[in-house]
């Protein structure tokens, strides 16, 4: 009520009779108090938020209070993934330039965030990934033959081909078919988490992007919906960096992704993204909390980009040699974990010749057969799109047999299926 119309025993006062002090603010849009002095608010209110981890680079654990004591044969878990990973990269980057397949991105440097995000999900949560987060899916199970296949684009192809090299994607395992353009999947992570909020189902949302996705516009509505919604979904931000192609200090003028987070109202986290088990602790907790407290969380992985952005990217162009050399030989997030295995007595040198014989055994050969198998059918550029095909449809897929009974010979149609 206004001051003017409040009453006591002595009768009406006058709104004079109040200080400025007395005043409350009752605007709806912000719980705030009054100030008699202007000064604007300075971006960097703050030194930076702090980076949380809990090894440091020779794999020591800093604090133990921290250590998530994580069983022996689930480190190892983590290890052959990201090293396995790791060499399924080097393999396919390298196909790619001999021209085997049209396209590939690598995931160097960034295996840490893949895998220990992945571990601390339970396997039903929903995964919606960029197009780095290969290891997630590896992590969960997905197969080298099938990892192959895509790439590849051969019959044995989930997406028959259709899809571009590591748009990968599986039902089975919860893990959404990628698609290219950056930041889509944001928004549909948090109506999917919305979805599961509804269903009051013990399930979470995890949805990865980079920190140049999250300038686009659709990261920001997805934000701002998730709060306002209360969605169980944990933004996973892997800042490695450069985007594409542009570095942080061109991308944005704030700190970083994870001081947008307060601004909607998320509570936010900032780790070590090389530190497996930072990003582990602080995904598990954000993970159980989504769930329990029914909120979102942002989680910012500090982290670098070792490879180049694809394989159609020169990272030559705007970046050192000696800057990728540092972090690929002083802070890679496989040697941390080798480190403290080592120290654990849980790993050795030799252990590390023979895994690292067969891993690339194991990548080869799924490697050579999908390289042996036919393309999918071509009648499947035509199908999975409609529960029946429709008018148009079925004339293009006519006019397409009756150009290649004509004109077949000019086509690799031995390539196909048939």
């Amino acid at each position: 009520m206004g001051a003017a119309l409040l009453r006591n025993s002595g009768g009406t006062r006058s709104s004079s009779d109040f200080t400025s002090l007395d005043e409350k603010p009752q605007f709806p849009g912000a719980s705030a108090v009054f100030v008699d002095s202007l000064e604007f608010i300075q971006p960097n209110v703050i030194s930076g938020i702090p980076i949380y981890r809990v090894m440091d680079r020779q794999g020591q654990i800093i604090n133990p209070s921290e250590d998530p004591n994580i069983p022996k044969e689930t480190v190892l878990k983590f290890y052959h993934t990201m090293t396995l990973l790791n060499t399924m990269d080097r393999i396919l980057y390298e196909s790619q330039r001999q021209g085997r397949i049209s396209f590939y991105m690598t995931n160097y440097g960034e295996e840490g965030t893949h895998v220990g995000s992945a571990a601390a999900l339970k396997d039903t949560d929903l995964v919606f990934g960029q197009y780095r987060e290969a290891g997630v899916l590896m992590y969960r199970g997905y197969p080298l033959d099938l990892f192959m296949s895509q790439c590849y684009g051969n019959a044995s192809d989930p997406g028959k081909g259709r899809q571009m090299p590591v748009h990968y994607g599986s039902r089975d395992l919860n893990f959404v078919t990628i698609s290219s353009p950056l930041a889509t999947q944001i928004p549909q992570a948090v109506g999917a988490a919305y979805a599961m909020k509804r269903e009051n189902a013990d399930r979470a949302v995890i949805c990865y992007f980079g920190e140049g996705a999250a300038s686009e516009g659709d990261a920001h509505a997805a934000f701002n919906f998730s709060a306002t919604l209360e969605c169980p979904v944990l933004f996973f931000c892997r800042n490695n960096g450069y985007a594409i192609s542009t570095p942080t200090s061109e991308q944005y003028r704030g700190d970083g992704i994870a001081a947008r987070g307060p601004g909607y109202g998320i509570m936010s986290i900032r780790v070590d993204g090389n530190d497996v088990f930072a990003v582990y602790n602080a995904t598990r907790e954000a993970r159980r909390r989504a769930v329990a407290e029914n909120q979102p969380f942002l989680i910012e992985a500090m982290t670098y980009r070792i490879g180049h952005h694809s394989t159609s990217d020169d990272s030559s162009a705007y970046r050192s040699v000696d800057e990728v050399n540092y972090w690929d030989k002083q802070d890679h997030p496989i040697s941390r974990l080798r480190h403290y295995m080592m120290h654990k007595g849980w790993w050795d040198d030799e252990q590390e010749k023979i895994w690292r014989k067969k891993s690339r055994k194991m990548v080869m050969e799924a490697f050579e057969q999908a390289e042996r198998k036919p393309k999918p059918n071509i009648e499947h550029m035509f199908s999975d799109v409609y529960s029946e095909m429709p008018l148009h449809l079925r004339k293009q897929e006519e006019s397409l047999r009756k150009h290649l009974k004509v004109y077949g010979e000019h086509y690799p149609l031995d390539n196909y299926e048939h």
